[in-house]
């Protein structure tokens, strides 16, 4: 994900007399946390090279260094990004808030220089991601709150690769390093679902090819497979969101409002159960059929898996090369702001056709 605690320090830029207090503190901690991180980072190369560094955290972070490599060879633009390693010294990094209200798939944004408007907010104090939550909720917004592994700072800072992030497998390592260095090699201001989707296919597709380059065929296999059951969930998403905006059109009373979203969940869950469950390659349902509907939820779903196909048919159109699929990307969007990126890539992909 991005998450951008160099805001801390542009903002510090400005004064405290341009900030709201709550801002103050929300930024102050943002940059003690990251000041914390960036003090605390080891270069990669010598860690691994340390005999008294347990073994499955050296393979690991050998695992990094071969990725991060392989995406410079790729043309993705790996700057110092996951050269070093930050132990944050905690199972959860921070917290990321969304809301939305009840009655419209449209969320909240936070509004920050350089980037434009984000519909997240990220919290390295968990008290005042609860409390900030709570306030929402009081006004009447779905709330998510969920934890996140990881950031990047778009190559402004060197972003080390943190303890918070080794807990996945080697596939899912592979993604995130690709999927981060993504960040740093296209971003599209004020687009956060098209950057957090384009780093999806990245992600997956380069884990894909870095793991088939090593002979490794069950792994880049794996890879593909996830990347498959992404844009199953992605198409889930997108008729679960259609299925509430023609309810939401409507403008129902609080009653009609709330019969509208629990048979909405209900059709969710045999959708969940039934077609979508057969066919996913490696993701299993768990406990997605309890969730009553969550427009925050849903939106934070959806930023990472809104129009995967387009992205996938861009790769296939450039002869299912990550490279080329992403340096003619950053061509065509060069310009591009919000909504416009899809709009492109959409022209552009049935152009081709």
């Amino acid at each position: 994900m991005v998450f951008f605690v160099v805001v801390a320090a542009l903002f510090a830029g400005y004064g405290t007399a341009y900030l709201a207090s709550d801002d103050v503190r929300y930024l102050t901690r943002a940059g003690f946390e990251e000041t914390r991180i960036l003090q605390s980072r080891q270069p990669i190369d010598r860690l691994v090279r340390r005999p008294d560094i347990d073994a499955a955290l050296r393979r690991s972070l050998g695992l990094v260094l071969e990725t991060r490599d392989y995406a410079a060879r790729l043309g993705l633009e790996a700057k110092e990004t996951y050269t070093t390693y930050s132990d944050v010294g905690r199972d959860t990094l921070l917290l990321v808030l969304q809301a939305a209200p009840k009655d419209c798939i449209c969320p909240h944004t936070w509004k920050y220089p350089i980037v434009g408007r984000i519909p997240y907010k990220g919290f390295f104090d968990p008290v005042a991601a609860r409390r900030e939550a709570a306030q929402f909720s009081l006004r009447g917004y779905d709330t998510y709150l969920r934890p996140s592994s990881a950031f990047s700072t778009l190559g402004w800072f060197n972003d080390p690769l943190l303890s918070t992030a080794l807990t996945r497998d080697s596939v899912e390592l592979a993604v995130t390093v690709f999927h981060e260095i993504a960040h740093n090699t296209l971003y599209v201001k004020s687009a956060t679902p098209f950057n957090e989707s384009f780093a999806q296919l990245v992600g997956y597709r380069s884990a894909q090819a870095f793991f088939e380059e090593r002979g490794d065929s069950a792994r880049a296999q794996q890879a593909a497979d996830r990347w498959h059951d992404e844009i199953v969930l992605g198409d889930y998403y997108a008729a679960l969101v259609e299925r509430l905006e023609t309810l939401y059109s409507q403008h129902p009373d609080s009653a009609r409002l709330e019969e509208g979203r629990r048979s909405a969940a209900a059709w969710a869950r045999s959708q969940l159960e039934g077609p979508i469950a057969q066919r996913f390659r490696t993701y299993r349902i768990g406990r997605l059929t309890e969730r009553p509907i969550n427009n925050a939820r849903l939106i934070g779903a959806r930023i990472y898996r809104t129009r995967l196909d387009l992205f996938d048919r861009w790769y296939e159109r450039h002869d299912r090369d990550v490279g080329r699929s992403v340096s003619a990307l950053k061509a065509l969007m060069e310009g591009a702001e919000g909504d416009s990126a899809y709009a492109r890539l959409e022209r552009a992909v049935e152009t081709k056709q």
